[in-house]
């Protein structure tokens, strides 16, 4: 059989002080980095593929595809493009969609996003996409420094269950842990999220139009 090297306990600290310091610097992708002109597909994907690199967990994985976005178009996820061209508007929604598909359905998506799609893509007044954006940008922050509190909360919980007890001699017992508690906290808001989407069905006016 193999020989494995022990989970040591702290390279489990290790990476759970580096992933904090990822999520305090990570870049996001502001309205001032988006490009002020329209894009084509081609334009579109290379812009993501080189913004949202960062967020591979390999380096195979894609970040967004002529397939991916021809599915969201199908999916009413997407408006069509004009003349081929993608509006700043579009890669607001495409952004959206990005996240939100790492916790949601498609259907759940396009439920959270059609109301909003019919009122403010291409609005000529009032609240526009880039308002929007910008706002809910702005509480990240915040949001970032609760998770910084929560991660490191779990983490040092997990390790008073079996550190120093020497029944964990190669970390996988605190490892176990640590996953399942952060587990639980993702399990839980996932059903707040989905339960807070079924409260605005799918609004039933526009779709044949869609």
């Amino acid at each position: 059989m193999e020989h494995k090297e022990p989970l040591e306990t702290k390279s489990i600290d290790a990476i759970i002080e580096d992933f904090l310091a990822y999520m305090k610097g990570w870049e996001y992708i502001t309205d001032a980095d988006l490009p002020n002109i329209d894009l084509y597909m081609d334009q579109v994907t290379t812009f993501m593929d080189s913004r949202l690199a960062q967020s591979k967990r390999y380096e195979s994985d894609k970040i967004l595809t002529k397939t991916m976005i021809n599915n969201y178009a199908k999916n009413r996820l997407l408006p069509p493009p004009e003349k081929k061209k993608y509006s700043k508007d579009h890669m607001y929604l495409l952004l959206f969609i990005y996240y939100l598909k790492n916790i949601l359905s498609i259907n759940d998506i396009q439920k959270l996003l059609t109301p909003l799609t019919d009122r403010y893509f291409h609005a000529s007044e009032g609240l526009s996409f880039a308002d929007i954006y910008g706002r809910v940008l702005s509480m990240f922050k915040n949001q970032i420094d609760r998770l910084d509190k929560d991660i490191r909360q779990a983490g040092d919980e997990a390790a008073s269950l079996f550190g120093g007890t020497g029944e964990d001699e190669d970390g996988q017992l605190r490892l176990f842990a640590t996953v399942s508690l952060l587990s639980l906290d993702v399990y839980f808001k996932k059903q707040l999220i989905e339960k807070l989407i079924d409260q605005f069905p799918f609004p039933e006016k526009d779709e044949k139009k869609r």
